[in-house]
């Protein structure tokens, strides 16, 4: 059986639209404005009745056959393949991960993470403590590579569409998910050989940080509770004030001083509204 194409077009500025509706029984659904990643892929599984759900990033390209994913996602409701890089090394630390904890959290955004990596919070975090040969239950596997039933879709209602325009929306569905009393298998014997940030480089540094910190926040208000979520908001003022430094040197600019400023106040205002924080909106990008 023939699979339909659906390309979700996002008002990108490069003729992608022009140049998908060059190919015969390819549906395009062009928005007019950039919804979001998890708008999109709401909207692309939305036309569709498959009952398996395969999400795969552009920049991801399939080494087998999904047959072992579909029987596990069959049984269990989500599965995962084993994400390897171009030298065929699995991507340890991105493609399996744990829940993320309001520690995990504060050591990324101190850049403690990435300059100790085998720190004990790190390696919990990104399962450096497991052997991704092996198959078995995993907390998040990263949504590059994911495979989910249909009903355990439309039960979670997809995407949470207030992760904009990306990042933690994979986090969120996955922990909704567990919380819903399913299970995430890992397969590796199924591989997909993936670039890794090819989209989100065309971002600007700048609006990437913002991105970034706001999905966080948004995260964080929707699953820690008031300790952990006071803490992430306070880290993430604090942590503002290094990351801007090392920005400016990084791209000889100051203009890091005007994100990073924006990244205090969105800080200070989600913590100022702590008490209402899951009906206030952090921020209007």
């Amino acid at each position: 059986m023939r699979v339909p194409a659906i390309v979700v077009d996002n008002a990108s500025l490069d003729h992608t639209v022009e140049r998908v509706h060059a190919h015969p029984g390819v549906r395009v659904i062009a928005n007019l404005e950039n919804r979001g990643f998890a708008a999109a892929v709401n909207q692309g599984i939305g036309v569709t009745d498959a009952e398996f759900i395969l999400l795969l990033n552009p920049d991801a390209e399939l080494l087998t056959s999904v047959d072992a994913l579909v029987q596990a996602s069959r049984q269990y409701g989500l599965a995962a393949g084993k994400l390897v890089a171009h030298d065929g090394r699995a991507q340890a630390g991105f493609a399996l991960r744990r829940f993320p904890t309001p520690a995990a959290l504060i050591f990324e955004m101190f850049g403690i993470n990435r300059l100790w990596p085998s720190n004990p919070v790190n390696r919990h975090y990104r399962y450096l403590d497991r052997d991704l040969d092996q198959p078995g239950t995993v907390e998040q596997p990263a949504g590059a590579f994911l495979m989910t039933r249909r009903d355990v879709w439309e039960r979670l209602g997809g995407f949470d569409e207030s992760f904009f325009p990306i990042w933690f929306e994979d986090v969120d569905y996955c922990r909704r998910a567990v919380h819903a009393g399913y299970r995430i298998e890992y397969v590796p014997a199924v591989g997909a050989r993936h670039a890794g940030a090819h989209s989100i480089a065309r971002i600007p540094p700048g609006c990437r940080a913002v991105y970034w910190c706001v999905s966080l926040l948004k995260y964080a208000a929707k699953h820690f509770r008031t300790l952990g979520y006071t803490g992430v908001c306070l880290a993430m003022a604090l942590s503002s004030i290094p990351r801007m430094f090392a920005a400016m040197l990084h791209e000889r600019s100051l203009a890091p001083i005007t994100d990073y400023c924006r990244i205090v106040r969105i800080a200070g205002r989600a913590l100022a509204l702590t008490g209402r924080r899951g009906v206030v909106k952090i921020t209007n990008l």
